[in-house]
């Protein structure tokens, strides 16, 4: 594979744009930047909580590919092209089943539930709340601009994912989730 980047630093960036793999460039703080911005700070906290994982745990299967898909998400929107779209309803039914797959494990959900209960579901709630505001802004740069639809169903049901997971791993090592409790009931 021949190298991509020789040197890192630019200075084209200096001038408060950045560039765009069609050669475009944009202000830094244009919808399209925010939204990539977004996801890859979604993709660092999910690396973040890859980390923490126990060597051979069951989601260390779930979460690295998720960490691909959100790469190519960032791909799609370095594009400018309307129809360089990579992620497809496969990738939405792969989420659907994981989450099928790992909620039927959990019981019902009878109160609301709070980041915390260990390190490594509090770790996933953050990326889950991560990928909400991502989702906010895709859906925001949706009203001006193409997006994949496929795009916007992935990021919603990866937020529920990621909140299945969290779930899960609050319960690992006879641990629990942390339920709410209103202020005049504490």
């Amino acid at each position: 594979m021949p190298d991509r980047l020789n040197r890192i630093y630019t200075r084209s960036g200096d001038n408060g744009t950045t560039g765009l793999a069609d050669g475009s460039r944009v202000e830094k703080y244009h919808p399209r930047i925010e939204a990539l911005g977004d996801i890859d700070e979604l993709n660092s906290s999910l690396g973040v909580l890859i980390a923490d994982l126990a060597p051979g745990d069951a989601l260390s299967d779930i979460l690295p590919p998720l960490q691909h898909d959100l790469f190519d998400l960032g791909g799609e929107l370095a594009m400018v092209e309307a129809q360089y779209w990579v992620l497809d309803a496969a990738a939405i039914s792969t989420l659907e089943q994981q989450l099928d797959r790992l909620n039927a494990g959990l019981p019902a959900l009878r109160e609301f539930i709070l980041p915390g209960g260990n390190r490594p579901s509090a770790l996933c709630q953050q990326s889950r709340s991560l990928c909400r505001r991502a989702e906010r802004r895709l859906v925001e740069l949706a009203q001006t601009e193409a997006v994949n639809p496929h795009a916007l169903g992935y990021i919603n049901r990866l937020s529920d994912l990621l909140f299945v997971c969290a779930r899960v791993l609050a319960r690992r090592d006879g641990g629990q989730e942390v339920y709410w409790q209103a202020r005049n009931k504490r």
